[in-house]
């Protein structure tokens, strides 16, 4: 769930219709110097949407600001203050829609090389596999061939079938 956590940047969330940027400023300043302030705009009503990010320079001053405005009171709203998460975008995290189409042609071929490589690598580990296997099998005969003639040596009544069939094959 923290995965792409941004730990300087803060989400804050229930701000009322009078707050903007300076007045977020200025009250997360006293935890620290403050990198940016953005409130989203509504494209319609051209107000903030309710919420804002503060972004800092240090994750401590972040840290403290989080453990001490969140549940706070501005404007007679309370205050929800989180980590915030990294701006989405259409296309995904990598936001396709906002880059060049032939951004992540580089990566692109890495991929396609690292895949057939690793297609390779697995064909040449099922030759290896079958030929193991084969190896085993023909073992597995020969042992049960060297088990057939040396039941033929110890045994009398082998001994004489097998003299029986040479002389019936002659």
């Amino acid at each position: 769930m923290n995965q792409g956590v941004q730990k300087n940047t803060l989400y804050v969330g229930g701000l009322a219709e009078e707050v903007n940027e300076s007045i977020l400023h200025a009250a997360f300043i006293p935890f620290g110097d403050i990198k940016d302030v953005k409130t989203p705009l509504d494209q319609a009503t051209q107000k903030h949407r309710s919420f804002g990010f503060v972004t800092f320079l240090e994750r401590e001053d972040a840290a403290a600001a989080m453990d001490n405005m969140d549940g706070a009171e501005l404007y007679g709203r309370v205050l929800t203050v989180n980590y915030a998460l990294p701006e989405k975008i259409k296309g995904g995290e990598q936001g396709w829609a906002a880059q060049p189409i032939w951004a992540d042609a580089d990566t692109w071929f890495e991929r396609q090389q690292q895949e057939e490589e690793m297609q390779r690598l697995q064909a040449e580990n099922r030759a290896a596999m079958q030929e193991a296997e084969e190896l085993h099998r023909k073992k597995m005969a020969e042992e049960r061939e060297g088990e057939k003639d040396e039941d033929a040596k110890d045994d009398p009544m082998a001994k004489a079938e097998a003299e029986v069939l040479m002389q019936n094959a002659a």
